[in-house]
């Protein structure tokens, strides 16, 4: 690798061969060096999980002068942590995690292996960012995500000094002529409300599905990531790594 050159880290949820990935590495090549740490398979839905129950393997999928490609049989936040600790000779100046297949707004970030990954990342110094679209198509089209988050990274790597930024970005499933811009945006207050299908095996042994859609609890609200995408926007929404409810926290005197 080239020391004088960026290194960017790139890790994903939905595993080392799945197309949004190849369309981040691709883009990534075009602003520095990558290392790609990433699932073997797909790990979505993982937050932040990380292995200890059980051993890791590491594979060497590619290892050319300024691209090298690991899968890890682990979760998205075991990747970061491999890469860090174990692959990489120096602390990575980017972090990028992506491009998920599915939206990533709202409460999706508790459960998202994307934003797990990213928020490691930030937690060790490596200012982080996951990109997701709002599409689950296997062949999605990204060129979208590509040619509008590119000049994003470089402004970011020419200017940012936090080294504990932690960005979500999410852009909608739109074409180029619908695409209205990016907004910076809070993250909309939201629940799954979940259902459990139920289905039987050959035996006639009941199992069950996870299902459910997303609650907007304020659609109507325009400074939110669910606003934004419903909208043609593609949203930006920084993530906090501290979890301290600081409006409730003088609020709980009552408890002692």
């Amino acid at each position: 690798m080239e020391n004088n050159r960026p290194l960017i880290l790139v890790t994903n949820d939905d595993g080392y061969s799945s197309k949004g990935i190849t369309e981040l590495i691709t883009m990534a090549q075009r602003i520095g060096d990558v290392v790609v740490v990433a699932p073997d398979a797909a790990q979505s839905g993982k937050s932040h999980a990380i292995t200890f129950s059980n051993y890791i393997r590491v594979k060497t999928i590619t290892d050319e002068p300024n691209l090298k490609v690991y899968s890890v049989t682990g979760t998205p936040v075991d990747c970061v942590k491999m890469a860090i600790n174990r692959l990489l000779d120096r602390q990575p100046d980017l972090l990028l995690s992506g491009i998920n297949h599915g939206t990533n707004s709202t409460v999706c970030t508790i459960y998202s292996g994307t934003l797990g990954a990213a928020t490691e990342g930030a937690m060790n110094g490596i200012p982080s960012v996951g990109v997701s679209l709002c599409s689950f198509d296997l062949d999605a089209d990204f060129s979208i995500v590509v040619k509008y988050t590119e000049p994003i990274l470089k402004r970011l790597l020419a200017t940012n000094t936090d080294k504990n930024l932690c960005l979500n970005i999410n852009f909608p499933d739109v074409c180029e002529a619908d695409f209205r811009g990016i907004k910076i945006c809070r993250q909309a207050n939201g629940v799954w409300k979940e259902r459990f299908i139920e289905y039987r095996d050959p035996w006639d042994r009941p199992f069950y599905w996870l299902s459910g859609d997303l609650v907007n609890y304020e659609p109507d609200a325009p400074d939110t990531d669910e606003w934004a995408l419903a909208h043609g926007y593609a949203s930006i929404v920084p993530i906090n790594l501290d979890s301290t409810d600081y409006v409730r926290l003088k609020k709980i005197d009552y408890l002692l």
